[in-house]
């Protein structure tokens, strides 16, 4: 059994985590901005961006000065941006390339997905999740794009999951080290509902296995690697014990310590890091009206946390 004698409505993996966040900070050296501005929207996570008009080519040192703050604050808000399709999609491919969805709509350009909720299609995003990580090479990260905005509601939310991974208690810590977990499409998505009716159809849907603990890629910050939408068990356990871990996990991702909200306004982009955060789309503007154009960036193959000497 999980021992967790945190007092009720004040955890102590909270207290744990406020006290070793800065001598466990991965992040950029916190070098002032010459080309952009930078304000941090929390002390952890999330940064609104300034001082840049993305409809623009971008000059080397502006480039080099975003890619920091992205490595340093995980998800980079910029309002007033109003660009067209072909403009999002340019600024998107400056980091990696870009991934093609057939099954939704397009804003006219392939790698520009529309979204669009409204009382006829509500919406369905308000679970925490980081996305595709049932696939193999999981995306980099996506650029979201603010084209109409309900008058009230549609927030969404974001949690640092390096921050997670440090608030964790040491024998937690331990206990996962080494440990994989499966990620697989949800079933109460309707494709993989439909998909996973007949043994042929199944081999469409993707199902990947996963570091619990991953290393990210460019800064080496460990980062606790499940999510409640795509992450079904952890493998080599019993069912019960791998049920009753991943909801201690899960429940990392709820403390309000670790999480940065943006408000939407027409011509706001969100840029998040999909390898080290998960974020929720809050579903509180039925029955009105949001659309919402995004790009995919994609990744690569999550690799393991190094055993701590």
């Amino acid at each position: 059994m999980i021992e967790n004698s945190a007092p009720q409505g004040r955890p102590e993996s909270v207290h744990v985590q406020r006290s070793r966040l800065e001598p466990r900070d991965y992040r950029a050296s916190r070098q002032s901005y010459e080309h952009i501005e930078v304000r941090p929207c929390s002390a952890v996570i999330g940064a609104d961006v300034g001082g840049v008009d993305l409809s623009r080519p971008l000059g080397a040192l502006v480039l080099a000065e975003l890619k920091r703050a992205f490595l340093e604050w995980k998800v980079l808000f910029f309002r007033d941006q109003n660009l067209t399709p072909r403009q999002h999609a340019d600024f998107a491919s400056l980091w990696g390339g870009l991934y093609v969805n057939p099954q939704l709509p397009n804003a006219g350009l392939d790698e520009v997905a529309r979204l669009i909720h409204d009382a006829a299609d509500p919406g369905n995003e308000n679970m925490w999740h980081s996305d595709a990580s049932h696939w193999e090479k999981p995306p980099l990260g996506s650029i979201l794009r603010a084209v109409e905005v309900p008058d009230l509601g549609g927030d969404t939310m974001w949690a640092d999951m390096a921050a997670a991974y440090d608030g964790l208690p040491p024998d937690i810590k331990d206990r996962l080290v080494g440990l994989t977990a499966v990620h697989e499409p949800p079933a109460h998505d309707a494709l993989s509902a439909a998909l996973r009716r007949s043994k042929a159809a199944r081999a469409r849907l993707k199902f990947a296995e996963h570091p619990v603990l991953r290393e990210h890629p460019e800064t080496g910050q460990g980062v606790l690697y499940v999510n409640p939408v795509f992450t079904s068990h952890i493998c080599g356990l019993p069912r019960s014990e791998s049920d009753e871990l991943l909801e201690f996990l899960f429940r990392q991702v709820t403390y309000p310590e670790y999480q940065v909200r943006f408000r939407w306004r027409a011509g706001s982009i969100a840029f998040w890091d999909n390898r080290a955060t998960l974020h929720y789309g809050v579903n509180d503007y039925f029955p009105r009206r949001r659309v919402l154009e995004r790009t995919t960036v994609l990744g690569d193959r999550p690799q393991p946390l190094p055993a701590q000497e």
